[in-house]
């Protein structure tokens, strides 16, 4: 008979009107281990891990927790049976200190019903934040002061603060720079060897690789297998993932380049960059690389004119542009998709046809009034040409797989035939094969004679889809590499400052 483990959930089946989203799901997992699961967006992990946080009831099956059943009809029961969850979209309260955010519910009082004591707070705060090894947080800043990885500190402190059994995951690297996933990965261990449970969610199959134990993945609500990451490889599981090889995970394409399209020259913005000089070519993807705090997302806000540079110019087709507004940035031909869609991209409680048709109202308005059947129609092309699931373009985008949601973001950019378009984390928090799917899309960009400039933090994106690469560090431009020269090795060491 084989081992009982501490978390089975059995047959589990929801559906969400009328769409199957997990079909008969049957799961485990035991106390002491990192269980990794995977799978494309849309597969059904958010919703499995919904259902076990007790933030979505299931339609059939049970759970059992060390051998008994248990109802988890809502976040409350799920607490009450050891059970925290870390989701990608923060449950922080801005106004409130990081203090107030960790002990929310168990503030300490004084001698005094009702009056807090605030500096026994503020150290109960700071010792777990010292104790998780997440450095450089004050405890009496707003949350909403934070940059956004010291925000995912804080809530994951918050969570494990309450010495969960079970700890979920979902997407936790997703804003952490490389130093401070390493701080993850430390507390992930110990809290393993603490005999907790943690269940991983991420589209990182490096991550995936480098701290699970077992490797659980999920395809169109169902689970296609369990393994060990020793008994396989990235590529094995991709194909379990999506159901076909991909071959190439980068298009093969030929460069050619035409002539000068975007040349920016000695843009400054003091405190910030300084003295950004480059130049971008019809058809040409320049990658921009960096590490957290380098730069990168400034500079392409300052060309697209949401904050306004000091000094430096910018031309376009030769001509100096001043872009005072993103208005300005878009009639000129430069789109920038942002590195936070939710925040930035999208607007979370319209339908897809709004938020495609957001940036292109004017095309489709005459005398005041909005044509509609050709917007739908310009929407509709957009939804078949990038394959948004589902397809129907009233449905809201809140509603939508974070890889559908990443299209749609991008829908709306490619409906304004932009010249010049700017992706500051194009594949952020995406599957495997929607990742494939924006590459398949900036490659026939670029064949058209689009410029792309590729910001990203995985250094095989951009060494996968560049033409060149360059580097910030510090607020200034530090290297510039062709495809031939460009190297992880070489790009982290000039990012670091170690290549002279």
């Amino acid at each position: 008979m084989s081992k009982r483990e501490y978390l089975l959930m059995q047959g589990i089946s929801k559906s969400y009107d009328g769409t199957q989203a997990l079909r008969g799901v049957t799961f485990s997992a035991d106390l002491g281990e990192v269980h990794a699961i995977v799978g494309e967006n849309g597969a059904g992990k958010s919703t499995l891990i919904k259902v076990l946080s007790g933030a979505v009831r299931h339609d059939a099956g049970q759970i059992l927790i060390d051998g008994r059943p248990v109802s988890l009809d809502s976040p409350l029961h799920a607490h009450q049976a050891g059970i925290r969850a870390v989701y990608q979209e923060f449950s922080l309260v801005p106004h409130l200190t990081v203090t107030e955010n960790i002990l929310l519910g168990r503030m300490p009082y004084g001698k005094f019903r009702g009056w807090v004591d605030w500096a026994a707070a503020h150290r109960r705060a700071q010792a777990i934040l010292d104790e998780l090894g997440f450095t450089g947080i004050d405890v009496r800043t707003p949350v909403s002061q934070l940059s956004v990885s010291h925000q995912q500190m804080v809530e994951i402190a918050k969570a494990v603060a309450e010495r969960p059994r079970i700890l979920i995951l979902d997407e936790p690297s997703a804003v952490l720079s490389q130093e401070e996933l390493k701080r993850l990965f430390t507390l992930m261990r110990q809290l393993k060897s603490a005999s907790t449970l943690i269940l991983y969610i991420s589209h990182r199959l490096n991550e995936v690789f480098e701290i699970a134990d077992r490797i659980t993945v999920l395809k169109d609500g169902e689970i296609v297998g369990t393994v060990r990451p020793q008994d396989t490889d990235e590529g094995q599981l991709i194909k379990m993932m999506v159901g076909r090889t991909l071959g190439e995970f980068y298009p093969k394409r030929e460069t050619k380049t035409g002539g000068e399209l975007l040349a920016v020259r000695g843009l400054s913005r003091e405190g910030v960059f300084t003295d950004i000089t480059f130049s971008l070519a019809h058809g040409e993807i320049v990658g921009l690389f960096g590490l957290v705090g380098s730069g990168r997302t400034q500079v392409a806000r300052s060309i697209y004119g949401a904050e306004l540079p000091d000094a430096g110019e910018i031309r376009l087709q030769g001509k100096i542009v001043r872009l005072r507004s993103p208005r300005e940035a878009l009639q000129s031909g430069i789109a920038l998709l942002t590195e936070d869609r939710k925040r930035d991209g999208l607007v979370l409680g319209c339908s897809i046809r709004d938020n495609i048709g957001l940036a292109t109202l004017p095309q489709v308005t005459r005398w005041g009034f909005l044509n509609m059947r050709q917007m739908d129609a310009r929407v509709q092309r957009q939804v078949q040409e990038l394959a948004i699931r589902p397809p129907q373009i009233q449905r809201l985008v809140r509603q939508l797989s974070g890889g559908n949601q990443q299209k749609v973001a991008l829908a709306k950019w490619l409906l304004t035939q932009a010249k010049v378009l700017i992706l500051d984390e194009p594949t952020r928090g995406v599957d495997v094969a929607t990742k494939v799917d924006i590459y398949r899309i900036m490659s026939d960009l670029a064949d058209k004679g689009v410029g792309i400039l590729l910001i990203s933090s995985e250094l095989p994106e951009i060494l996968g889809m560049s033409d060149r690469v360059l580097v910030m560090r510090e607020g200034r431009l530090v290297g510039e590499f062709s495809r031939v020269q460009a190297s992880e090795e070489r790009l982290l060491a000039c990012a670091a400052g170690l290549l002279q």
